[in-house]
Parts: structure tokens; C-alpha cells; sequence
């Protein structure tokens, strides 16, 4: 096409073209927050994988910015070709990040990086492309005000619509295709509106259908697609997986129906061959001290395992369980391999489930609680790092009886260390008196736990007067010794408006 025909659009042609402006800034958004939780998912440590992935990314549109005006004069045809190589390549990047990864990290690295910049380049393309189309229409200042604008407001809505419904609906996978999907038909919409103007107007649409057709495809099949990718990661199979608003769920369960485990988000939780071991390690110390242990207060745990072994105590008589997802306290009490090792403890009259954030729970009037029990997973983000902040455990003790006790999961004393014994320090520095523990767990290895006291001291002696299938008196004495290789470290406090916690933990991880 020539110049001067662009500057005979129609109205309704030019609408077209400020359409895909806000489209193509809204799939960009969404494939930079796709990439993104898939790293995330696999490799941990979210704000590296977003930090990462989001400056690599606009690098790479920078250099398609630039690459732009080395292509042909025809800025249409550009356009079109271009959005549907988009529609290919994005929307099959969650799945081909999902396949590469079980084979080596360096394979996936190279994958992710490809498709970041191979999408990042080419919707760099298009806002130059367009903004030259545009420009013999409305004049250099409206267009690119108009570009700008438009591509603020795509990228926001693509932002938003990410975590409120592509991800929780959708699923990682599916998400894909569908921005895929999104570009196809922007895509063909443009051949439709210009097709008098292109010279390729049937080699386009042959090419765009065909993606169409393949995307389609795939979305039908996602969660095939989802099972095939997915079940690289696990030894096991799965029967269960759903990514939810907050978290990756996945169950599997061994070949010999022996071994059933909960993965969130790629971390495990617990194997059922040995999850008493850290169930009872977790809930009977805390239980065992002297005083009441009439209100309990759980944090996290909505597989209903610690509640189980509360279920234990006659004179327990209310438990609060909170828990952010419902679907993980929904599936607690419907699976039948979870209630069944649970011994369907969520269904209790005494027991009631608050699907709500934990720090917000915490931080509203209420009950006092004789027994708090924080069974959180490891701090491998910033938003778990604020469950084991200064701030947080001030909010509890408030919420504690005068001479209540609190215990909380605390990684391994072994293999994250500096995790351990931060959480030791920033637990001591609210509460009167504080004791660290460990116990070996077959499938975590040598896993720790803190307590504190509200008030009076913790006994050096604890009695277990509830049947159990590993704690005794015995292991629970020599749980307080600390060997050599795993003594206190001088770490410090973690608090929400210094996160130490989050940097302690990656770097046992690395070391």
C-alpha cells in the first residue's frame, strides 16, 4: 500500500486500527504475566521471575521498536503477519515452558528467554507500525497521543483480567491460548476490514485460520494438554490439579495407591507415608503444655491434618481454621483420599473454616485464643514472608489468652538454616519465652518448628497423653538439642518493612 492510501480510511477502518492498538497492549501484558508465573511456578523466587521477565521483555520490544523500519513499506501487511506470528508463538508459550522444563534448567532457561524475546520483539513492531499508519490520517501529535493512550489502557485491562479471571478460570495453559486466540481474531479482523487493500489478502487468512483452528484446538484440549505437560514435573499420578485464584493444586498419588501427596504451586506439603511425623511434631508440644486448651486457632493447614490430631483433645472446644483458599478446604473434606487421612476432621461441629487472608483475620477483634498454630508453607515469596514478620506475630499475641502458646512451622535447621533461625529471633522478640525444636520427616529430611509463650516459661518437660504414632516424651527432648552443624545463627528479625526473611531463604537455597 501507498501512503496516500492510508490516509483514505475510512472511519470505521481507522476504529479498527485503534482497536488492535488496545489489543495488542493487553496481550502483551498477559503474555509477560504468563511467562512469568510459569517461571515462578517452576523455579520459585516470583520477584526475580517478574523482575526478569518484564525488563527483558521491554528490552526486547525496544529492539523490535528499532527492527520496525527495516521492514517493507507495506505497514498493513506488516501489521497482520505479525499478529499472527503473536498468535502462534504466545499462545503456545506456556505449554512449551511446561514441557521443556523437566529436562534441564538450562533447556528451559533458553526456552523462556527465546519466547520472551521473540513475542517481546514482535509486539515492539507493531506500536511503530501502526503509529505510522495512523499518522497519515490524524497528524503526528493525535496519533501518537491517541497510540499512547490506548496502549495504557489495553496493558491494564490485560493486567487486571490476568488474576481475576484468566488465571483462576483458565489455568496457565489455557490462558495462553487464549491471548492467542485473542490475537488471531485481531488478526482476521484486519484482513476482513482491509481486505481490498492487501495484496495477500488469501494467503493471510489461510495462514491465520489455520492458527485459529490450532488454538482452538488446543483450548478444547487444555486440560489434556494441562495433565500431559504437568505430569513431567511429578513421579506420580495425578488426580487432582487446579490452578485456583491464590495457588497451584496438585495431588497425586503413587502407583501402588501407598503414598498420595499435596503439591502447591510445585512445593510439596506433605506425603502421606510420613505426614504424622510433622503433624504431631507441629500440634501435641504446643497442646501439651499446662493451661487451656479450650479455643485453638489454626493458620493455614486447610488439609485438615493438624486438625486431626486437635481432634484428639476432649477439652478442645472450639477450633478455627483459616485457610485463604477454599478450594483447598474443599477438597480437604471431598477428596477421598484427603479425608480419609484428615479422618474427615473439617466436618467436626466444633471446627470453623475461615477462607480468608491469615494476617487480616489476625488483625480483627476477636476471641483470645489459648493455642495458636501456624502452619504455613516455607516463605519462598514476599506474600508468605509477611506470615513470619515481627508484625504479624504482634497481632497474634494480641489475640492470645495471657498464658496462651504458639507454634509455627519453620523449614529445615538443616538445608535453610539462616530461614530457621530468623524465625527463631523475630518469634523471640515478641513473645516472653520461646524454644526451637527439630525432628527428622522422611520426605523433607530435618524440618524445624518454633514455640512461644504469651506469659509463664514452656516447661523443659512435656507428657503426651493422646495416642501418637511418633511423639513421646523422649523425641521430644532430644528434638531441643542442636547439633554442631545446624547451632543459632546471628540473623536478623524479619519484619514487613524489612523483609530479611524472603533474602535469608533464597540464599539457603543457593548455598
Amino acid at each position: 500500500m501507498t501512503q496516500p492510501e492510508y490516509a483514505g480510511f475510512s472511519a470505521r477502518q481507522t476504529s479498527v486500527l485503534l482497536l488492535s492498538i488496545l489489543i495488542v497492549a493487553l496481550c502483551g501484558i498477559a503474555y509477560q504475566l504468563i511467562i512469568s508465573t510459569v517461571s515462578s511456578y517452576l523455579l520459585g523466587n516470583s520477584v526475580y521471575q517478574f523482575s526478569l521477565t518484564i525488563g527483558f521483555f521491554m528490552f526486547a520490544m525496544g529492539v523490535g521498536s528499532y527492527l520496525s523500519k527495516m521492514l517493507s513499506e507495506d505497514l498493513l501487511a506488516n501489521f497482520i503477519a505479525i499478529e499472527i506470528a503473536i498468535s502462534l508463538v504466545g499462545g503456545v508459550c506456556s505449554l512449551l515452558l511446561l514441557l521443556a522444563f523437566p529436562f534441564a534448567r538450562a533447556l528451559y532457561e533458553t526456552t523462556m528467554f527465546s519466547l520472551i524475546f521473540i513475542i517481546g520483539a514482535l509486539v515492539g513492531m507493531e506500536i511503530p507500525i501502526l503509529t505510522g499508519i495512523l499518522t497519515h490520517k490524524q497528524g503526528i501529535r493525535d496519533s501518537i497521543a491517541n497510540v499512547m493512550s490506548l496502549d495504557y489502557i489495553g496493558a491494564l485491562i490485560g493486567a487486571v483480567a490476568f488474576p481475576l479471571f484468566l488465571l483462576p478460570h483458565l489455568g496457565l495453559i489455557r490462558s495462553s491460548f487464549a491471548i492467542g486466540l485473542i490475537s488471531i481474531f485481531t488478526a482476521l479482523i484486519n484482513i476482513w476490514f482491509f481486505r481490498r487493500q492487501l495484496k495477500s489478502v488469501r494467503l493471510m487468512t489461510f495462514l491465520s485460520l489455520a492458527v485459529l483452528i490450532l488454538l482452538v484446538a488446543f483450548t478444547l484440549f487444555g486440560s489434556q494438554l494441562s495433565s500431559f505437560a504437568e505430569k513431567h514435573l511429578y513421579f506420580d499420578q495425578i488426580i487432582y490439579q487446579k490452578q485456583t485464584q491464590y495457588q497451584r493444586i496438585v495431588v497425586t498419588e503413587s502407583a501402588s495407591h501407598q503414598d498420595t501427596r499435596l503439591f502447591i504451586d510445585g512445593h510439596i506439603q506433605f506425603s502421606s507415608r510420613d505426614e504424622y511425623r510433622y503433624h504431631e511434631s507441629l500440634v501435641h508440644p504446643v497442646m501439651s503444655a499446662p493451661g487451656s486448651r479450650a479455643r485453638v486457632l489454626v493458620l493455614g493447614g486447610g488439609d485438615g491434618l493438624a486438625i486431626r490430631e486437635l481432634l484428639k483433645y476432649d477439652d478442645v472446644q472450639q477450633i478455627d481454621l483459616v485457610d485463604i483458599d477454599p478450594e483447598m478446604t474443599r477438597i480437604s473434606r471431598t477428596l477421598p483420599m484427603l479425608a480419609e487421612m484428615n479422618e474427615h476432621s473439617l466436618d467436626d461441629p466444633r471446627v470453623t473454616i475461615h477462607n480468608e487472608d491469615a494476617f487480616s483475620f489476625i488483625n480483627q477483634a476477636g476471641v483470645l485464643y489459648d493455642r495458636v498454630i501456624i502452619d504455613m508453607p516455607d516463605p519462598h515469596n514476599e506474600a508468605i514472608n509477611k506470615l513470619y514478620s515481627r508484625e504479624f506475630y504482634t497481632m497474634i499475641r494480641k489475640r492470645m489468652a495471657t498464658e496462651a502458646l504458639v507454634v509455627t512451622q519453620s523449614s529445615s535447621p538443616f538445608f535453610t538454616r539462616r530461614t530457621f533461625w530468623s524465625i527463631h529471633h523475630t518469634l523471640d522478640s515478641i513473645f516472653h519465652d520461646t524454644t526451637g525444636y527439630q525432628v527428622s520427616i522422611p520426605s523433607f529430611g530435618l524440618w524445624g518448628f518454633n514455640m512461644g509463650s504469651a506469659g509463664g516459661a514452656i516447661p523443659d518437660s512435656l507428657r503426651f497423653q493422646v495416642p501418637t504414632r511418633f511423639m513421646t516424651e523422649e523425641v521430644m527432648q532430644a528434638a531441643r538439642v542442636f547439633g554442631k552443624d545446624i547451632q543459632p545463627l546471628d540473623v536478623p528479625v524479619n519484619s514487613i518493612m524489612e523483609p530479611r526473611l524472603y533474602q535469608l531463604y533464597l540464599q539457603d537455597l543457593q548455598s
